[in-house]
């Protein structure tokens, strides 16, 4: 952009004039009054012309056209046929409790209290309020005092060239108070305070989305405890089975009906069984360490007794229609409000480009002598306007505009990424409840025919009618049944934390609003 100022000569009656260049448009406006003296004319008539002038010439230069506008569609339902739904009521904040554990509650809400992922977030509450007041001080007046008490000494030297030489003493005692305002007449600062306010409220946002991620990360490592302690009991009861079928083989062997083959492949099947325990136990004691973490104690500290998947209820989840999401996902919260302080960063560059006008007023009290310093006469005031317009700043301004105006449609896209992957979310998570769920029931048909063909084949093993290699497959079907059957309910219940953390959690974005203003937030 450039700017020409005309100034008339002195005695002039032609008005100064105010030239704007910038995208290709000129603008004029006239800047002087007319003044037969060639003084300029009085402020009142220099004020309006300017800043005519110049909001019509960098109007102009800022436009670069209307933001494009933030809106993703929603699909009518999910892809899963068994969800078409109709829209449903918000899900409980107190979701894990449906399970039927009083232990995961409890580990749940000492992870609300002391989780420290959620403490940070806490933290970055405090720094973005603190931000937003930062900002919001740029739209008032400063007003500062100033006190002051000099003595100086100046060597007669400087004043004569030959003795004597006195020396010249002086003092002077000032104070003061001094006021400055910026004015915003572009919205430069307003719309920096936007920005501070959406990122504060997307700190608040990003609180409620990792206390979700924290909730449903809880009752993962609670499940998989549940998960290995089952399978280690599965275990240590398959190897006493094995250990059983061991001594019935060595019996055989002392009859004659066995062979040492005989026992040493049984051997390798209870030696398997017993190997498998040691994994299980590290599992179960590596999860209460995460989940210790999680609820922000050491390792020492925590007590977890766990139990069976086999005592948890199955809830049952509407989800409702895909639309209400957009108000209940807080990860699609927290890149909405991304996008309003890319906007308004936007605004903020743009605004960059207007001059900016300072005023300033001085007043006080001003005397050489300590006694006379409260006299009205020692009263003094000034005050001072400036205007400070970029001219040419090796286009940095222009490229502010441009990497705010990039943010923003990164922005955008992050925006719609959230829209579209929290869909797909819901749906991924439906789809696999409905199939954990089959398999489990597929599964467990597994374990009953396996369990009975053992039975049998125990029985026959007594009477001395089957071959090691039948016994052998059918403790190995059996054992394996078992532990995939645990594996899958698993994979179950962790499907239904996936659906209630793809749904939200229960929060939604009023509630999270409500929940932040009860713990302190500013008005």
């Amino acid at each position: 952009m450039v700017l020409t100022v005309g100034v008339p000569a002195a005695g002039s009656r032609s008005r100064g004039e105010v030239e704007f260049m910038c995208c290709g448009m000129r603008c004029r406006a006239g800047l002087f009054g007319k003044c037969g003296s060639g003084r300029v004319a009085r402020r009142r008539s220099v004020a309006a012309p300017v800043w005519l002038a110049v909001s019509l010439a960098l109007a102009g230069c800022s436009g670069f056209g209307p933001l494009a506008p933030a809106d993703e569609s929603a699909p009518g339902h999910y892809v899963d046929g068994e969800s078409a739904s109709k829209p449903s009521r918000p899900l409980a904040t107190s979701w894990p409790s449906v399970f039927g554990s009083a232990e995961l509650a409890h580990l749940v809400a000492d992870a609300n209290l002391d989780n420290l992922d959620i403490a940070i977030a806490q933290s970055r509450i405090a720094e973005a309020e603190a931000q937003t007041g930062i900002s919001a001080s740029a739209l008032y007046p400063t007003l500062s005092g100033s006190g002051e008490a000099d003595t100086a000494e100046t060597p007669a030297t400087l004043a004569v060239t030959h003795s004597p030489y006195p020396k010249t003493y002086s003092r002077q005692y000032t104070l003061g108070l001094t006021a400055s305002y910026t004015l915003d007449i572009w919205g430069k600062n307003a719309a920096a305070l936007q920005s501070a306010k959406a990122t504060e409220l997307q700190a608040r946002f990003q609180k409620a989305d990792t206390t979700l991620t924290t909730v449903a990360a809880v009752a993962n490592a609670y499940f998989n405890i549940l998960a290995a302690q089952d399978r280690l009991r599965i275990a240590h009861q398959n190897v006493a089975s094995a250990d059983r079928i061991l001594t019935a083989i060595k019996g055989r062997l002392s009859v004659g009906t066995a062979t040492q083959l005989d026992v040493a492949q049984q051997e390798s099947v209870v030696a398997t069984q017993r190997a498998s325990v040691p994994p299980l136990e590290q599992t179960v004691l590596q999860g209460r360490a995460t989940l210790a973490v999680l609820v922000g104690k050491a390792p020492e500290q925590l007590t977890v007794h766990g139990g069976t998947l086999n005592a948890l209820r199955t809830p049952t989840v509407s989800p409702g229609v895909p639309s209400q999401l957009l108000t209940r996902r807080p990860d699609i919260a927290v890149a909405e409000t991304g996008l309003e302080a890319g906007k308004a960063n936007v605004a903020v560059a743009r605004a960059s480009f207007f001059p900016a006008v300072d005023l300033t007023a001085r007043g006080g009290l001003e005397s050489i002598a300590l006694k006379t310093l409260l006299s009205p006469d020692a009263e003094f005031y000034s005050l001072a306007a400036s205007l400070a317009q970029p001219i040419f700043d090796g286009y940095n301004l222009q490229n502010q505009l441009e990497f705010q105006r990039s943010k923003y449609a990164e922005l955008l896209q992050t925006y719609r990424k959230a829209i579209i992957s929290a869909f797909s979310d819901v749906d991924s998570a439906l789809v696999a409840i409905r199939k954990t769920r089959e398999h489990e029931q597929l599964q467990a048909v597994v374990v009953s025919a396996s369990e009975r063909a053992y039975r049998i084949t125990e029985e026959r093993l007594k009477e001395g009618t089957i071959d090691i290699v039948t016994l052998l497959q059918t403790q190995s079907t059996l054992f394996q049944a078992q532990d995939q059957l645990v594996q899958v309910r698993l994979e179950r219940f962790q499907a239904s934390v996936s659906l209630y953390q793809a749904l939200g959690g229960g929060w939604t974005r009023e509630d999270i609003v409500a929940a932040n203003t009860n713990e302190g937030e500013k008005p």
